[in-house]
Order: structure tokens, then C-alpha cells, then sequence
């Protein structure tokens, strides 16, 4: 019995570029192609007997880029009659916030039954429930053996199998308005209560302490546009979205709402405009925020082809800066090509190096016309019971209260590093500290925002690649170095 065919989604571009020449003249090729809209199925254009299931998914506005599915195995035939085009498999990039996870359950021991065991989360002094928050129990952390749970609207945590077992360290992250907390060798006790410390808008994090509010004639970013590519953004009371968009195929394209809490996070520390010590402001609040949100609803990861259709659709909209707090993916032509469009249109991307412990910088900050932004700390902005206490780790800076993540990804790609372990900012219902790659990536894109609209020459220029290589320039005069040397920190951190 012959086996199903193997289906694979693939991104099919111009030979070079996302658009094709105006210049030349439109080739078979070409003509073919345009006819190819989105639910066209293949077998209804194309010679082969190529089977219903291999249909056109979507297509950018130009119509240059499509996504398509088709079984591997008619790859080689649709290349001869499509001439010229390019076939990008296509793959999916992930937020780069920093959380541990379980990968594997507890190992078994001699003697010993498995037992259950019930711990509860509170705030503390109010006794308030925490409920939503992710409860990590590693019996071996090392091997990441363990189990996760979720607390419930009574801040009950219910674990079935660790009862009994010494716990090597314990991590929970709440959802909204609470530190993480963390604690090493210990035995849960049946009802044990832990005391969560809540969190405050203007608490004095790695953010504050190195970009406190800028004086009052600071531009702030003032007429600067900046792109989100991200989770989506918002509502937040603290956050004003000009535009943006949904570029997830099948999803509404006007549903930029925050599907998650991570990019409206990475949106505050740019842009918050709340007021402290009772809301958020973030360190570029006078950009004009666009927000696209490159993740689906039932999915955890971004497709290169979603994240291509947001930078085109950011160069359109006039941005001149684009964040992507996202990574970990395969590298690809296609996201290559995409970010390549956007510096030959005057804009630069900023991306996060990725959070696999001093790897090397993922992709797409690898890539040589991103912008790569690593992660640092600095002892004393975060309280020290948290999740974030283990990322304190050498090389410490200069001073040496500031450390290198110990999460961040590193290499010769690093261009820049900023704070980006316990930073506080805007979630869906409140306030939270995130840490990763993710964090520090927009704390230099926000920087670079308020450096940017001091400088309107630089704003008015044709939107052409010397542009873009204009705002690379002056931010290469505008850096500190930490002390942790290039392969940590790039060549510094961005200060105004």
C-alpha cells in the first residue's frame, strides 16, 4: 500500500528580491505565476496531475511572494514549469523571552512511590490567590527533569508525582503583576504557602535604572514610526497604536490584538505613554507605534512567510525602524530577502539574539543586515528570590554589578547588548517582568527611535539603502561599551 503523500508549505519568491523588475520585460514565467492567486488550486493552471490538496495559501499585496502547499515529491515538476522562481521551504521563528521549561519527567527511584502534593501561591501581604501562573517543580535540574503545572483561582498548584522527592530548584512565573519567584533544594509540603512579591510600574528595574524619563524638551522619539513584529499589541491603557495589521494567513487582517502578553510587553518598553508611578512609560514614548502581529492563534511559532508580509507591509506604511523580538528558527533565504527590502527602503531591523545560553546569535539576528541585540543585567534591579538570580553570571562589566545574560546568545553577528533580565512593562491586564533577548531588542530599538528624531536630516532622506546606512552610522557614535568585550556586548549600548 502506497504511503500518503508528504505535504510541505513553501514560500516561492523572484529569482532575486521580494518584487520583481519594473525594468525588464514581464516573462512566461511571470505571466503564469500571477495566476496563481490565493485557493487557487495548482491542478486547475498547471500540467502534472498535481492533487487537490496542493493549493495557493496566500499571497503578498503585490502578488510577488505566495505561500503554497504541495507534496515534496511534486517539488522537482513544479520548479520545471515555474522557471526562474525560487521555492523556500517554509519555517517558523518563536518569541524570545526567557522561561525554563520541562523537557522530561521525573526520573523513577529505587524504594520510593510517587506522591501527590498540593503547594499554593499568594500575594504577599495582601494573601490575595495567584492564579494562571506556571509552577516549575526540577527534581534534576540539570537534565531538565521535573513537572509543570498551572495555579488555579484559588493559587492552588497541584503536582502529581513529586511529592515526596527532594526538589532541586523550583521556578513559578505568574501571568500578571507579580515577580517570578525561585528557590533551590527543597521539599514541597503538602499546603505549603509561597509568598509572591507583587510588581509595581515604576519599580526601579535594569530599564529605569540605565534610561530613567528623559528630561522635558527630549524629542522622545517624535516623528519616528516604529514596527512591532510581533505577538500583536494591546489593549493597554498605556499604549497608542497607529497602525498595523494581522499577516497570519486565514486570520482577520485587521486583528493586531495581543494574542499572548509578549508583544505588548516588548510594545510598552518602547512605547508606553502611562504616566509613574501609576502606569508605564517607556523609553520612546512620542514614536508613532505600528504593531503586526506574525502569530496565529494555534500556533507558537511566526512563518517566515507572515514575517515577510509584515516588513512589507512596515516599509509601506512608512516605518523606519522595525523590532523583532523573535528567533530560532532555521535560517532562509526568504527572511534574508525580507530584511534586505526593508534596509534598500531606508529602514533597519532590529532583532534578538536568541536565548540558548551563549550559543550562537540565531537567526534572523545573524543575518548580516540585522541589527543583533544582546541581553544584560544588572545585580540589584530585580529582587532576589526571583527566576532571574540564576541569569547573573560572567562577564561581569566594568562596573561590577553588570553581568552579560546568562541566557543571551553571543558571537561576532552581536552589534549591540541592553538590559533585558527583570524588565517591567505592559501585559494584558497590568504589568509584568519578562526576561530575554526579547526585552533588550526594544529597549535599543526605542533608543535608537529617540536618537533618530534628533536627527531630521537623517528622517528626511530619500528612503533608499544610504538611508538606512545613515542610521546605522549614528548609532555606531552614540554607544558605551560595558567592558564585556565584542563577542558579549557588540560594540556597546545604546545611550542618548
Amino acid at each position: 500500500m502506497d504511503k500518503p503523500p508528504r505535504y510541505q508549505n513553501y514560500v516561492i519568491l523572484p529569482a532575486i528580491g521580494v518584487h520583481f523588475s519594473t525594468n525588464r520585460p514581464v516573462s512566461e514565467t511571470q505571466v503564469q505565476y500571477a495566476r496563481l492567486t490565493p485557493n487557487t488550486h495548482l491542478n486547475t493552471l498547471l500540467d502534472g496531475g498535481l492533487p487537490d490538496q496542493a493549493v495557493v495559501l496566500d499571497s503578498t499585496e503585490r502578488g510577488d511572494i505566495k505561500l503554497i502547499r504541495l507534496p515534496e515529491s511534486e517539488l522537482p515538476d513544479l520548479r520545471a514549469q515555474l522557471p526562474g522562481l525560487r521555492f523556500v521551504p517554509e519555517v517558523f521563528y518563536y518569541p524570545q523571552r526567557w522561561q525554563h521549561e520541562v523537557r522530561n519527567k521525573p526520573a523513577p527511584l529505587a524504594n520510593q512511590v510517587r506522591t501527590a502534593v498540593r503547594i499554593v501561591l499568594r500575594a504577599a501581604k495582601t494573601n490575595i490567590p495567584i492564579a494562571g501562573a506556571t509552577v516549575i517543580a526540577f527534581t534534576n535540574f540539570d537534565e531538565r527533569e521535573g513537572e509543570q503545572a498551572i495555579s488555579n483561582a484559588q493559587g492552588v498548584v497541584r503536582f502529581n508525582s513529586v511529592g515526596n522527592r527532594p526538589i532541586d530548584q523550583l521556578f513559578v512565573y505568574p501571568k500578571v503583576g507579580y515577580w517570578s519567584f525561585w528557590k533551590q533544594n527543597l521539599t514541597l509540603t503538602n499546603n505549603e504557602v509561597f509568598a509572591i512579591q507583587p510588581v509595581t510600574p515604576d519599580y526601579t528595574d535594569a530599564k529605569n535604572f540605565f534610561y530613567p524619563p528623559a528630561p522635558a524638551g527630549d524629542p522622545n522619539g517624535q516623528q519616528v514610526k516604529v514596527a512591532v513584529i510581533d505577538t500583536g499589541a494591546g489593549p493597554h491603557p498605556d499604549l497608542i497604536i497607529k497602525g498595523g495589521g494581522c499577516t497570519v494567513t486565514g486570520d482577520d487582517p485587521s486583528d493586531y490584538a495581543d494574542i499572548d502578553e509578549h508583544g505588548t510587553h516588548v510594545s510598552g518598553i518602547i512605547a508606553g505613554q502611562g504616566t509613574p508611578p501609576d502606569s508605564l512609560r517607556g523609553v520612546a514614548p512620542n514614536v508613532s507605534l505600528f504593531v503586526y502581529r506574525v502569530f496565529g492563534r494555534s500556533s507558537q511559532g511566526a512563518s517566515n512567510f507572515a514575517i515577510i508580509k509584515a516588513i512589507e507591509q512596515a516599509v509601506a506604511d512608512g516605518c523606519d525602524l522595525i523590532n523583532m523580538s523573535l528567533g530560532g528558527g532555521a535560517s532562509d533565504d526568504a527572511t534574508e530577502d525580507a530584511i534586505s527590502y526593508a534596509h534598500a527602503n531606508g529602514v533597519v531591523c532590529f532583532v534578538a539574539t536568541g536565548n540558548d545560553g551563549r550559543q550562537p546569535v540565531s537567526f534572523p539576528a545573524s543575518y548580516s543586515l540585522a541589527l543583533a541585540v544582546g541581553a544584560m543585567g544588572r545585580k540589584g534591579t530585580f529582587p532576589a528570590n526571583t527566576t532571574d538570580a540564576p541569569n547573573v553570571e560572567a562577564p561581569f562589566g566594568t562596573d561590577r554589578k553588570n553581568f552579560v545574560a546568562a541566557f543571551s546568545n553571543i558571537g561576532p553577528e552581536v552589534d549591540f547588548i541592553a538590559p533585558g533580565v527583570g524588565i517591567v512593562s505592559t501585559v494584558p491586564g497590568g504589568y509584568a517582568p519578562l526576561s530575554g533577548t526579547s526585552m533588550a531588542c526594544p529597549l535599543a530599538t526605542g533608543i535608537a527611535a529617540r536618537l533618530l528624531s534628533a536627527e531630521p536630516d537623517i528622517l528626511n532622506m530619500p528612503r533608499t539603502a544610504t538611508r538606512a546606512e545613515a542610521i546605522v552610522r549614528l548609532l555606531a557614535t552614540k554607544v558605551k561599551t560595558l567592558g564585556f568585550g565584542p563577542t558579549f556586548e557588540g560594540i556597546g549600548m545604546l545611550f542618548v
